[in-house]
């Protein structure tokens, strides 16, 4: 996208005008989609014509017609893609998150619309690898769950009966210093399943920083471990946590304040937007915004799965 980049939106308010109009939009995406022209999805033709009056192209090959929203976040949806592309501008350059009532004034569409939008967006945030973590390493874990005051009388009612923390989701954290943070919810913090992750995702080597917790005993195997007990002191030179724990404040600001309460079975998807975002954070507004509408294709979401009806 470096053509007329000076023309190219930096806000919020330039990005609205810039893509108020659907042919503008069209040409965005087709770009950043197929930077070599449009290939059909049902047969990999790069042969077409382009039907201006309904912005959809037809293979010459399979003679069949697609539009820039099929294979995609977007395909299916009724909203309009100058609608979309404000929506993944918003998100990608939120501090912390958007809600979907936020996001169902913003846009002029439902509530209902906006949050299945919105986990749509996320879904192309994410971002796989089978890269491994090396360098310093900071690994640390908590406890998601939604706040008392912020649940519904019937619900907090029922939290308050002595279950302690059962409400709540572990997630493990690991942060290459010099590089970006992963995060991964874990169906708890014994030592298997916490040294499970550090090693399926560092490399073996790597300066390994943790907290004093048990379940870490053992990583001095494969890693250079140190420890830092809290109970004393959160730094002791190299060794502290205070990366993941900068990001842990982030996560939980999110959580707790723009969304109140997260199930656990959407968990992973905020945090893969709080990743996105973090991991991103040197970023300028636009090229954040760009590389999500650059990672919609073959990331499809149907309601139905979304809610595990499916």
């Amino acid at each position: 996208m470096d053509e007329n980049s000076s023309q190219l939106p930096k806000t919020l308010v330039e990005a609205i005008r810039h893509f108020s109009d659907q042919d503008v939009c069209v040409e965005f995406v087709a770009k950043l989609r197929w930077p070599d022209g449009p290939v059909c999805p049902s047969c990999d033709g790069k042969q077409h014509s382009y039907l201006k009056t309904r912005r959809v192209w037809k293979c010459k090959s399979c003679k069949r017609q697609f539009s820039v929203k099929v294979g995609t976040v977007f395909e299916d949806s009724p909203i309009s893609l100058d609608k979309w592309l404000a929506a993944i501008w918003m998100l990608a350059n939120s501090k912390n998150g958007v809600s979907s009532h936020e996001m169902a004034r913003s846009l002029g569409i439902t509530q209902k619309s906006a949050w299945f939008l919105l986990h749509r967006v996320r879904l192309a945030m994410q971002t796989g690898t089978f890269r491994k973590l090396s360098g310093e390493i900071e690994v640390d874990e908590t406890f998601i769950g939604g706040k008392a005051r912020n649940m519904h009388k019937s619900t907090r009612a029922k939290k308050i009966t002595g279950t302690g923390g059962t409400d709540k989701t572990a997630v493990v954290g690991i942060f290459e210093r010099d590089g970006e943070v992963r995060t991964y919810p874990v169906p708890d913090t014994k030592r298997r399943t916490l040294q499970g992750q550090v090693r399926e995702h560092v490399q073996p080597g790597s300066a390994v920083y943790t907290d004093a917790l048990k379940s870490y005993t053992g990583l001095d195997e494969d890693f250079t471990h140190a420890t830092v007990d809290h109970a004393e002191l959160y730094v002791s030179g190299q060794v502290h946590t205070n990366g993941l724990e900068n990001f842990w404040s982030l996560v939980k600001r999110g959580l707790h304040g723009t969304y109140v309460s997260v199930e656990p079975y959407h968990l992973f998807r905020y945090l893969d937007e709080r990743m996105f975002t973090f991991n991103r954070r040197k970023a300028n507004d636009f090229t954040r915004f760009a590389w999500v509408v650059g990672a919609i294709a073959d990331r499809r979401l149907s309601y139905a799965e979304l809610t595990g009806k499916i």
